[in-house]
């Protein structure tokens, strides 16, 4: 029996960090069509955003953690908004790195998507994400968070578990650009609200008043690290 069970383990982790053949070029180019068509059309985008905001807020908590901060809850609501609560210093790296985390992490997390897809490692990415939501729902503390993500991690276990490896490829790739694409539009998103005199706590904002740097330049940060991921996620995701 230990026996047995030693090499269905060793099979497991075989099959997750192996690598898997590379889609073909048409595969790519729909997987980014069907990743702007919920992205770019407004009506899709309000829905679809809330997958965004699931990287949003998972960002803020992961940075939360692993700047020592204590993270007390991950809220999620229906109008695409979040909010993430950590207990430690109101002030310093820690607060500053997790204030940050929010809008570059769908971007952030898009690259690095990008980067295992590119060394075709198309398993290992979606063991990864479902593990990270998993993580997340512990941290939910309101139910339409907690349904969000049962959803979405339910997508990803039926297509890690039940779909064939083109399926799986595709569903990769469509994730992936997701990330690339969606991670760009919040912050241009959050710049037009504060062109009309909204969001004034914006993580934008509330970074400038941790730092005192204008919220402008926090701003043309998180434009930078979007557009940048898109572009060097893209290539890889292209092969170029």
């Amino acid at each position: 029996m230990d026996s047995t069970a030693t090499a269905s383990l060793a099979s497991l982790w075989d099959e997750v960090s192996g690598t898997q053949p590379d889609p073909d070029l048409w595969v790519v180019i729909a997987t980014l069509a069907a990743a702007l068509a919920v992205v770019v059309p407004h009506g899709l985008w309000r829905i679809s955003r809330n997958a965004i905001t699931i990287a949003h807020e998972g960002g803020h908590g992961l940075v939360a953690l692993l700047t020592g901060r204590t993270l007390t809850g991950i809220r999620l609501h229906s109008d695409t908004s979040g909010l993430t609560v950590s207990r430690g210093k109101p002030h310093g790296i820690g607060m500053i790195l997790t204030a940050a985390a929010g809008y570059t992490a769908p971007p952030l997390l898009g690259l690095g998507g990008a980067a295992l897809l590119g060394a075709g490692r198309i398993t290992l990415l979606l063991w990864v994400a479902t593990a990270l939501l998993l993580a997340m729902l512990v941290m939910i503390r309101n139910a339409y968070g907690a349904l969000t993500l049962i959803i979405t991690g339910g997508l990803f276990v039926v297509v890690s578990w039940l779909a064939g490896p083109q399926v799986q490829a595709a569903f990769a790739y469509v994730v992936v650009w997701f990330l690339l694409l969606g991670g760009v539009r919040p912050a241009f998103e959050l710049q037009a609200k504060r062109s009309r005199g909204g969001a004034g706590d914006s993580d934008a904002d509330q970074l400038s008043r941790l730092t005192h740097v204008p919220a402008g330049l926090w701003l043309f940060l998180f434009h930078a690290v979007s557009l940048c991921s898109l572009i060097g996620g893209g290539r890889w995701l292209l092969g170029l």
